[in-house]
C-alpha cells in the first residue's frame, strides 16, 4: 500500500516533535520534509490561531506544493475560519481534542480530497456564509458561484445549443444586451470561449 506523505509545520518544536511521532506510528502515513513534499500528499499545521504568516504558509504548501492541508488550531475566530477556508483547508482540528487517531483520520480524508470540521466550527461557518450572502454577494446581485440571475441564465441556454439571436428572443433582450452580459461573465470568471463557460456552469453547478 502506498503510504500518503505528510508535511509537519508546527508553532514550536514539541508541537513538532509529537506529531511528527504520531504520524510515525502510523503505517498508512509517511513523514517528508517541506523539499520531499509531493502533489497529493497533505501538510499538518499545527498553531495558536490562524493569524496572517500562518496563513501564507499554508498557501505555500496548497499553492506551491500542491499538498491538501490539515489545520490544528487552539482557537479560531470567525475572521480566521475564513481565512482558514481561503486558504484550502480541507479540516481543522482542535488541539485539545485532537488524538493520533484523529489526525489520521483527518490526513487520509484530506488526502481522498473530503473535508472535516468541527461541529460547533461547520455551525460559525455556515452563519459567516450566510451573512457574507446576504450583506455582500446578494446587494450585488450575485450569488456564490460570482454569477447574476440572469448570466446564468445566459449560460443555461448557451449549454442548451441557443446563437445568441435565439437567446435574445428567449429573455426579449436586444443581442447587444446578451453578448455584454456573456462578455461580462466571461471576462470577471476568464473564461475562453463558450464552451470554457458551459463547462464552468456545470462546474460549479448552474446548469
Amino acid at each position: 500500500m502506498q503510504r500518503v506523505p505528510v508535511l509537519v509545520d508546527a508553532v514550536d518544536r514539541i508541537s513538532a516533535a509529537g506529531t511528527a511521532s504520531a504520524i510515525r506510528e502510523q503505517p498508512a502515513l509517511e513523514l517528508v520534509s517541506e523539499g520531499e513534499a509531493r502533489p497529493g500528499g497533505v501538510a499538518v499545521v499545527v498553531t495558536e490561531r490562524i493569524d496572517e504568516p500562518t496563513a501564507e504558509r499554508c498557501r505555500r504548501f496548497v499553492r506551491g506544493h500542491g499538498l491538501r492541508l490539515v489545520t490544528v488550531v487552539t482557537g479560531v475566530t470567525e475572521h480566521e475560519l475564513l481565512r482558514a477556508v481561503e486558504c484550502g483547508t480541507s479540516a481543522v482540528l482542535w488541539r485539545h481534542e485532537t488524538s493520533p487517531e484523529k489526525l489520521t483520520s483527518a490526513v487520509l480524508a484530506a488526502h481522498r480530497g473530503d473535508g472535516d470540521l468541527p461541529p460547533d466550527l461547520l455551525g460559525r461557518l455556515l452563519a459567516q456564509v450566510g451573512r457574507l450572502q446576504r450583506n455582500v454577494l446578494q446587494p450585488q446581485g450575485l450569488g456564490f458561484a460570482g454569477v447574476t440571475e440572469r448570466e446564468a441564465t445566459v449560460l443555461r441556454l448557451i449549454a442548451d445549443g441557443l446563437d445568441t439571436a435565439e437567446i435574445a428572443g428567449r429573455l426579449a433582450y436586444s443581442e447587444r444586451t446578451i453578448k455584454t452580459v456573456l462578455q461580462g461573465v466571461m471576462t470577471r470568471m476568464q473564461l475562453r470561449n463558450r464552451a470554457h463557460a458551459v463547462a464552468y456552469a456545470l462546474r460549479e453547478g448552474l446548469i
